[in-house]
């Protein structure tokens, strides 16, 4: 599945956007029950609406339409459905807004989210392990190091030393998700390195030896910088590292100790619960402060219809509209982790979901950059740069619980990387598994790994041990309830990006 991306520091805010979209159907059932659950379990709902108080006119309006089938106001229903297409089209927006004030202005709770000034580096320090219990999918394979970058009025310096051969890369994020470039051991070298990031518009000359990435398409960035660790003996290297990645805006580049103020200057969306149109009005913001690709004229002249556009007011609209538009806000995220557990983002091959060729890049497809890019995991590697494979079910189409399984790699058929592969393992609440030898994945770092007398490799996948000639070649999996498994490949081969390579099923054999 695609989540498993990435240690996903924004699932937090996700739900927390869910909840607040939640929140405003509750106001509108006035019992606790929130317009996704209408629409998801009417039966449950109807009775319970249909005893709500009057006493809230815009909430009652907005949610009536989906319990009763009766529409009474077409201006309400044109809003609600051209708004939900406007939430899908502006969700990243709206996401990275709250994403980028949470990360720059709130203190976190666990050391595991990011809390960084605009255009500073947040480096993570230690790698999750059964403590963590986030619910993340988390990747136990590379330590992260995040920034926001701000280049509406200068080009930002990123920097970092040479990395020998470790695998590195810093995947460059525009306010839409998509990515728009790299720095990093596949697009850039190892070598020692100067990058420009450069916003719309500017136009000038670099300093002697400062490479120029694309330009990006919004003045916004996020960097997602990915630095791979091997194991806990490892980390005073990768902390070595981290502290000699640099971003210096260009006015004070090659100045000898020159210091970039703490800034945290960045807009306050505006919280749904204490406001219904709350979302609105955050998304609006958010697409006046990032110019939008001209081709998207028309769809903008109609969104601007119910308020919805760079700048506009939505509060401005009609009583109706405002009611269909707290009503849009409500489904929408339902809809779109919907979407993204209907597995259509993915070809099924074996048992593995296999991620289509445009993530990354979905551009002009606004409901799978909303759900498969966004909503999964705030950004989504380029297949070149990384695959993930996921897999729910064995071989005979059944879902992976207690027992017994295997993969087995055949010879000369391992995953081909030029990087790395690692394989992890996670349980239904999507944690890494608890067990005595304290492993939570194995790949072709692993020390000790056993192969077959043919040259061919079989994991052992079950709650308990294999025995000792096996132990080496063991993944653990829950004592009890199901699991699943997530194979990852950095710098894959073109053979596992157009899906040639086909990774073998895991097998139940007991």
């Amino acid at each position: 599945m695609a989540s498993t991306n990435s240690n996903h520091p924004g699932r937090g805010l996700r739900h927390g956007l869910a909840a607040a979209a939640a929140g405003i159907g509750q106001a509108a059932a006035a019992t606790g029950k929130a317009t996704a659950a209408a629409v998801r379990h009417p039966g449950d709902t109807i009775d319970r609406a249909r005893k709500v108080t009057r006493a809230l006119p815009v909430a009652w309006h907005s949610v009536k339409p989906t319990l009763t089938g009766r529409v009474d106001d077409w201006r309400r229903e044109y809003a609600y459905t051209l708004g939900q297409q406007a939430f899908v089209y502006g969700f990243p927006y709206l996401y990275n807004a709250e994403l980028r004030h949470r990360w720059v202005t709130q203190k976190p709770e666990t050391e595991t989210t990011p809390y960084m000034a605009v255009n500073h580096f947040w480096h993570a320090r230690g790698l999750w392990d059964v403590s963590d219990r986030a619910g993340v999918s988390p990747n136990i394979d590379t330590l992260y190091s995040w920034a926001w970058a701000d280049l509406r009025e200068e080009p930002l310096i990123l920097s970092h030393p040479d990395m020998g051969a470790r695998y590195f890369t810093f995947e460059l994020v525009a306010f839409t998700s998509d990515n728009y470039d790299y720095v990093g051991m596949r697009a850039t070298g190892s070598q020692a390195g100067d990058f420009a990031l450069i916003g719309p518009g500017w136009s000038g000359d670099l300093p002697e030896g400062v490479r120029r990435t694309a330009t990006a398409p919004t003045p916004w960035v996020l960097i997602v910088g990915r630095t791979l660790v091997e194991g806990e003996e490892d980390l005073p290297a990768v902390h070595a590292l981290q502290q000699q990645y640099r971003l210096t805006p260009l006015h004070l580049f090659g100045e000898e100790g020159a210091t970039l103020p703490e800034r945290r200057d960045v807009p306050v969306p505006v919280d749904p619960a204490e406001d219904p149109l709350g979302p609105w009005k955050t998304l609006n913001a958010a697409l006046a402060e990032n110019p939008l690709p001209t081709h998207h004229d028309v769809l903008l002249r109609q969104f601007a219809e119910i308020g919805i556009g760079p700048g506009l007011d939505v509060e401005a609209q009609p009583e109706p509209v405002k009611e269909g538009l707290i009503r849009a806000a409500a489904t929408a995220v339902p809809m779109l982790e919907q979407q993204l557990l209907s597995g259509q983002w993915a070809e099924l091959v074996n048992g593995w979901r296999y991620p289509q060729g445009e993530v990354g890049h979905y551009g002009d497809d606004f409901l799978r950059r909303a759900a498969e890019q966004s909503l999964v995991g705030i950004a989504v590697n380029d297949p070149e740069e990384a695959v993930y494979l996921t897999a729910f079910t064995d071989d005979a189409d059944e879902t992976l619980t207690t027992g017994r399984y295997e993969l087995r790699f055949e010879a000369g058929s391992m995953p081909p990387v030029d990087a790395f592969w690692s394989l992890t393992a996670y349980d239904e609440d999507r944690n890494l598994i608890p067990n005595p030898i304290n492993r939570y994945s194995v790949g072709d770092r692993t020390r000790g790994l056993v192969t077959d007398e043919d040259g061919g490799l079989t994991l052992y996948l079950q709650q308990d041990s294999p025995g000792p000639e096996r132990e080496s070649n063991w993944l653990p999996t829950p004592q009890q309830g199901i699991w699943y498994a997530a194979l990852r490949m950095y710098l894959p081969r073109p053979e596992v990006i157009d899906a040639r390579w086909h990774c073998p099923p895991i097998k139940r054999v007991g």
